[in-house]
């Protein structure tokens, strides 16, 4: 990691990968083709996950933290290093105008995927568009050095077919506590309390929710702050993209130091943190605030949110070749991109809640 090439105190591009880059959701994908009722079972635990992370405030849990509660399970049902790599390798799908997005921001500041993700998707990701893996903060995982007996595999084998059975948990607006939720998911929550944090810590396999540690919340955070201190910049020189729950406290954290917090086709969660809001099928928009903010900061890509259209275009993004894309790319009308305001939130939110299902499918799409 260097900012060898920029001038000194450089402008810092850090995006999240799964949404604002790929469309895939790794991981639930990763369940579903290993785990019977893969999806459903992942999306319990997701949302259990948000329960945890943004109503409950569990000490020492943070948004992202499903990555390490599913893994018994996975190790369960057969995953391997290598089926897990294997599966990431040919599973990719990239947001359209995503490798180009990484080429052009690379050569306007330095860049950085900051990714809740397996590194084995991440490594596969970075091989695919050219990014430097080193460049990349994500979830490091060995599964093949923890060995389960057979017996715990089998009552994992139980224990998730119960779940899968489990009803949705419906997170009722402005929860604060466990004591909100409905009876029945009260029931379901206290179930989930028993498995993850008194059955399973008492198995062989309780170690991967020890030693595996999601790079999600507070560690994306984290990672920001890594990345401004081995560069010796400030964290309002920082733009951050975004879209999800696990984005929330880096999203936060740029906002509040002064740099750009974006939310691309993201969440309730992600755009309440976010200065701006992108609903867009194409990454290009991101190139455009990218370019904006590297010779202008945060108030030059203001301006050009502000006047968003041609004409914003011509006077605030400085590349021709940019400017060209999008008007090819949308000679009709451009994407959506509007300043987060206490009056606009939560249209916002519920706009681009809907519009990033159609941009990654409606199981992905709602997942916190």
């Amino acid at each position: 990691m260097s900012a060898e090439g920029f001038q000194k105190n450089p402008r810092i591009f850090v995006t999240d990968c799964e949404g604002p880059i790929s469309k895939n959701d790794n991981a639930f994908e990763l369940t579903s083709s290993l785990v019977p009722d893969g999806d459903s079972f992942f999306a319990l635990v997701s949302k259990y996950d948000d329960v945890l992370a943004d109503v409950v405030k569990k000490p020492g849990y943070k948004a992202g933290d499903t990555l390490r509660l599913i893994l018994p399970f996975l190790k369960a049902f057969g995953a391997t290093d290598k089926k897990i790599r294997d599966f990431s390798a040919r599973d990719v799908l990239l947001v359209p105008g995503a490798k180009d997005t990484l080429t052009f921001v690379r050569k306007l500041m330095p860049s950085f995927i900051v990714s809740t993700s397996y590194e084995q998707y991440i490594s596969s990701l970075c091989n695919l568009t050219g990014f430097p893996f080193e460049n990349a903060y994500c979830t490091r995982l060995n599964i093949d050095k923890y060995d389960i007996p057979a017996e715990e595999t089998k009552r994992l084998r139980e224990l998730q077919m119960e779940m899968a059975a489990l009803p949705m948990i419906e997170i009722p607006k402005n929860s604060r506590s466990v004591n909100d939720f409905s009876q029945k998911d009260q029931e379901t929550i206290q179930r989930l309390d028993e498995i993850f944090w008194q059955i399973i810590p008492r198995m062989e396999s309780g170690r991967m929710l020890e030693e595996v540690n999601p790079v999600g919340g507070s560690e994306k955070a984290k990672a920001v702050r890594d990345i401004v201190e081995k560069l010796e910049c400030s964290l309002d020189r920082v733009m951050y993209v975004g879209d999800s729950i696990t984005d929330v406290p880096p999203l936060r954290l740029v906002r509040e130091s002064g740099g750009l917090s974006v939310s691309f086709n993201g969440n309730g969660y992600a755009v309440r943190e976010s200065d701006v809001a992108v609903l867009s099928g194409d990454t290009t928009v991101t190139s455009v605030l990218a370019e904006a903010f590297s010779r202008q900061g945060k108030e030059g890509a203001f301006s050009l949110v502000e006047e968003w259209g041609s004409s914003g275009l011509k006077k605030f993004c400085g590349s021709p070749e940019l400017r060209e894309r999008m008007l090819r790319l949308f000679p009709v009308g451009f994407p959506r991109v509007e300043r987060v305001t206490d009056d606009n939130l939560e249209r916002l939110k519920r706009e681009s809640s809907v519009f990033r299902k159609t941009v990654r499918g409606e199981a992905i799409g709602k997942l916190g």
